[in-house]
């Protein structure tokens, strides 16, 4: 098999191996490989794997040695699956890896505008405790999250874990999912009425179609003042715009960004220069555990796959 490693640094900076995969043939690796490489390096490739180059139909039609991809991440939407179908290419992905991680970062954001972490930071560097006549001072009230009402949009498994985590802060919470499952944690409501009652509201959700900018003018006008939006998912879920114009103006009061509608961002993206905003640079599933994770269960897809028992299929 000659197996193809088309945008490997991400998942792989250089404190992981991807020696396993020689077990299975002649591997090569690329740290990464723009649209117009794509079709060359992959062109004898049985085996390829990919975090985020698109196999859109052309490119697809283009590679007639390939057999299968494995994608290096939860969502596959950058691969034509009905053209890989009709061509028996199979497509694999990693269905649960990052969920601890994600949701670890999702309260990270969430502390960091609650407790106002960076200002009070910035504020004793830049001298003010020194200077202060008290021993303790703060710029702005904050708050706590026990009692507060956590909006969770999307109820799979990160979604899931971050209401366990919620439970612990002693959060009242409320869901939105396609299907409506049965917890312990958290009542299903409709988007408007999470959007509407919820002090923070969370996406956990993949990107399709249906969803696109979802997050609007219009939802985003239906928060309190004193909200904010949390997106660990994927950062098309958000006009942007309409989310820096209402932290330009005080209809919300923060939002916390660990993703992004183009990556990396344009430099007149609005939300780089909006009010209130952290923004991170989609590193809430890196981390070392996650990533292990990861690279073992690619391992075992691809294993599985030469075997003849392919597992975690998403276009069978």
């Amino acid at each position: 098999m000659k197996i193809v490693v088309v945008d490997g640094h991400a998942l792989n900076p250089g404190d992981l191996s991807w020696q396993p995969f020689e077990n299975f043939g002649e591997v090569t690796v690329y740290a990464r490989t723009s649209p117009e490489q794509l079709v060359e390096r992959c062109q004898d490739a049985d085996i390829v794997l990919t975090n985020k180059a698109r196999f859109d139909r052309e490119t697809l039609l283009e590679l007639t040695h390939l057999k299968y991809i494995g994608v290096l991440a939860t969502g596959y939407d950058l691969i034509d699956l009905e053209t890989a179908k009709a061509s028996n290419i199979v497509v694999t992905n990693i269905p649960a890896y990052g969920a601890i991680a994600v949701a670890q970062h999702t309260f990270a954001l969430m502390l960091a505008l609650i407790n106002k972490v960076n200002e009070h930071d910035q504020s004793v560097k830049a001298g003010e405790w020194t200077n202060n006549p008290d021993w303790c001072y703060w710029k702005q009230p904050f708050h706590t999250l026990n009692g507060r009402r956590l909006g969770i949009i999307g109820f799979g498994k990160i979604g899931h874990k971050v209401a366990e985590v919620a439970k612990a802060f002693g959060m009242r919470m409320f869901y939105n999912n396609l299907s409506r499952k049965t917890n312990v944690y958290a009542q299903f409501a409709e988007y408007e009425e999470i959007f509407e009652k919820c002090d923070i509201v969370t996406l956990h959700l993949p990107l399709d179609d249906t969803n696109k900018g979802f997050v609007n003018k219009s939802l985003l006008s239906r928060m309190q003042k004193s909200a904010i939006l949390i997106n660990t998912s994927r950062g098309g879920l958000i006009n942007e715009q309409d989310l820096a114009d209402a932290l330009n103006s005080g209809q919300i009061a923060g939002a916390g960004l660990d993703v992004l509608s183009t990556e990396p961002p344009a430099a007149d993206n609005p939300l780089l220069s909006a009010k209130n905003v952290i923004i991170t640079p989609h590193m809430a599933w890196g981390a070392v555990e996650s990533r292990t994770s990861l690279m073992q269960t690619a391992i075992e897809n691809v294993r599985s796959f030469i075997e003849g028992n392919p597992e975690n299929v998403v276009n069978s």
